[in-house]
């Protein structure tokens, strides 16, 4: 595909997404929160470096993955594979409000549970909660929040010898037959985690209410570097989103930066600053320019809309006055 038909631009029972498995996980919920993702064939995947591979290798058409989350930070796996591994490009993301709940097999009473099952991130977000409610009782790790949820649906021998609880989204005790005990146990109510889809190819047309990132890779470390990089956003008046290092993996104190700022690489202002940080720098990477997320998008979107083309207008009025040549 082109960049003029990106595969996130438009979707349906043809498309092919991977996503990190197995089913009930956050990044599912995130992708059903998406009409036309939710209409697509879903395939879950055992990892994320398998989602990747599947993207990669044009077994699926998008593979939709989480990048960040509000505690915990960037999900280094998946920017470390974007930058250095793979050349895929973000086609769109998607923000969640991640909310945990305790669930048991139906008629397991909360005084009684006795352990906990989840992935160690999921249980450490929810210490208060498990400090006030169950205390005393053990955890369990799995390998993930869904996965508890299905290995105690189950009646898995591992965790069926003792009354046991998973912290799951809700969409796995819908799955796996589990009844909700305690609704959004979590310690942040505020969580959030933000999701990409990716494809081999293609950036989506913009909209008005953009995102874009990029990996920047230094000529050499000097005084000033970072410096002269925000230097180029500054000048244009171009708002930066985020901002972070990572090592470049080949030396020690060698760093390349991650940046997310606003707007498209078909505006103007957006490609004179890629283009003058390409002649600069030793390497730029492209990652992608897409639909930023927000409950307030889509009215962006069209108020940006309507702006451009009343000035597209007011430019063709005034070109029609120009004396013929």
């Amino acid at each position: 595909m082109g960049a003029d038909a990106s595969p996130g631009s438009s979707a349906g029972a043809n498309l092919r997404i991977a996503f990190l498995g197995p089913e009930g996980t956050f990044t599912e919920e995130a992708l059903l929160s998406q009409a036309d993702y939710a209409a697509a064939r879903l395939l879950p995947h055992d990892s994320l470096a398998e989602v990747l591979d599947a993207v990669g290798s044009g077994r699926v058409d998008l593979g939709f993955v989480p990048i960040e989350n509000a505690i915990e930070g960037t999900v280094r796996d998946i920017i470390d594979s974007l930058v250095f591994d793979v050349d895929l490009r973000i086609q769109r993301e998607v923000v969640l409000d991640v909310h945990l709940h305790l669930m048991a097999p139906h008629g397991t009473p909360l005084a009684a549970v006795e352990r906990v099952a989840s992935i160690p991130v999921a249980t450490a977000q929810c210490r208060k909660f498990l400090g006030e409610r169950l205390p005393g009782v053990s955890t369990v790790a799995t390998e993930s929040t869904a996965d508890a949820a299905r290995l105690l649906g189950a009646g898995d021998p591992s965790l069926a010898s003792r009354p046991t609880a998973a912290i799951a989204p809700r969409l796995a005790a819908e799955l796996y037959g589990l009844e909700i005990l305690a609704e959004s146990v979590e310690d942040h109510p505020d969580n959030q985690t933000r999701f990409v889809s990716l494809a081999r190819t293609g950036i989506p047309a913009p909209t008005g209410h953009d995102r874009t990132s990029i990996a920047c890779f230094q000529s050499a470390d000097h005084p000033g570097s970072l410096y002269a990089i925000l230097g180029h956003f500054a000048a244009r008046n171009i708002n930066l989103t985020k901002l972070e290092s990572r090592p470049t993996k080949q030396a020690l104190g060698d760093y390349c930066f991650i940046i997310d700022f606003e707007g498209h690489v078909a505006d103007a202002v957006v490609g004179d600053c890629l283009r003058d940080l390409r002649a600069e720098l030793a390497g730029v990477k492209f990652l992608g320019s897409y639909p930023a997320a927000g409950e307030a998008g889509e009215a962006i979107r069209e108020e940006a809309g309507a702006s451009s083309r009343a000035a597209g207008a007011w430019l063709d009025g005034l070109r029609a006055e120009v004396a013929p040549g």
